[in-house]
């Protein structure tokens, strides 16, 4: 198995997770030293684990890190991982900022989409999981770009999966509200309780398990969704402030601070 970002948050705490459960891990982020203390610990703990420095944007990077993850033994299985987030109001993003959100959210997870399924779909058989967003399908205010690669990457894989039906890959789309990550930092939930990478690792291993394209975490999110989705546009609105952080009023964006100037700056990623 492959997981991409898996230095740390949800891509770390899938990768020990699956490796405590007897796979054999390839782990890919950007920062190789971080992909490499994860890997470290994950052989300390008797499991098997190798670790490489991922370009998700790269194509030639991200074939040479499935290349890396076959090995000898055909892939089963791509985490769709990486993500990078920035916070504040839409006229305050810069050029950058946007790019690269673009560059690991949307263009990541499309190269490994088609570079993984080509793979699997030569042997028929395979699972390809993307960690996306409850806003795939909601809008935090103040996450604009973010939500626009969220509901972008999910509107790709909804459109793969017509063209794969039949393929024996299979794809999963997670989509977990607010996770307790660097990513995440200074934000807040809204009417959801923060949750843990430990929680979203448990969702993307039950998903390998008992294979189904949309998994929400928590599962009221999806009942939020469909009752906005058949709601007149003043209870959406409603339901937008009472429930959905608007993170232009509520994050503290000092917080975000040295996140946001590692993770954001214009680079490739």
């Amino acid at each position: 198995m492959a997981v991409t970002g898996a230095g740390a948050g949800i891509g770390a705490a899938t990768a020990r997770l699956l490796a405590s459960r007897g796979a054999r891990l390839a782990i890919g982020d950007l920062d190789e030293a971080a992909a490499t203390r994860v890997a470290e610990e994950i052989r300390g703990a008797g499991g098997h684990a190798a670790a490489m420095r991922l370009d998700v944007s790269d194509e030639q990077s991200f074939a040479a890190f499935l290349d890396a993850a076959e090995g000898d033994r055909p892939l089963d299985a791509l985490i769709n991982n990486a993500g990078v987030m920035w916070v504040g109001p839409f006229r305050e993003e810069s050029a950058g900022s946007v790019r690269r959100q673009v560059a690991v959210n949307l263009v990541g997870p499309i190269l490994g989409t088609r570079l993984a399924a080509d793979r699997m779909a030569m042997r028929r058989h395979g699972h390809i999981v993307t960690v996306a967003s409850a806003a795939s399908k909601l809008s935090p205010a103040g996450e604009a770009t973010y939500s626009a690669t969220k509901h972008g990457i999910y509107g790709y894989l909804k459109a793969v999966r017509r063209e794969l039906r039949g393929s024996g890959v299979e794809l999963s789309v997670v989509m977990p509200a607010v996770v307790d990550t660097a990513l995440a930092a200074g934000t807040t939930t809204g009417a959801a309780a923060m949750l843990t990478p430990e929680r979203i690792a448990e969702a993307i291993a039950d998903a390998l398990v008992r294979p189904r394209f949309e998994v929400h975490v928590p599962r009221s999110v999806r009942l939020l969704h469909g009752v906005q989705s058949l709601a007149p546009q003043p209870v959406r609105d409603l339901l937008d402030r009472l429930l959905v952080p608007d993170q232009t009023r509520t994050a503290d964006r000092g917080a975000r601070t040295a996140y946001e100037r590692d993770a954001l700056s214009d680079r490739p990623t």
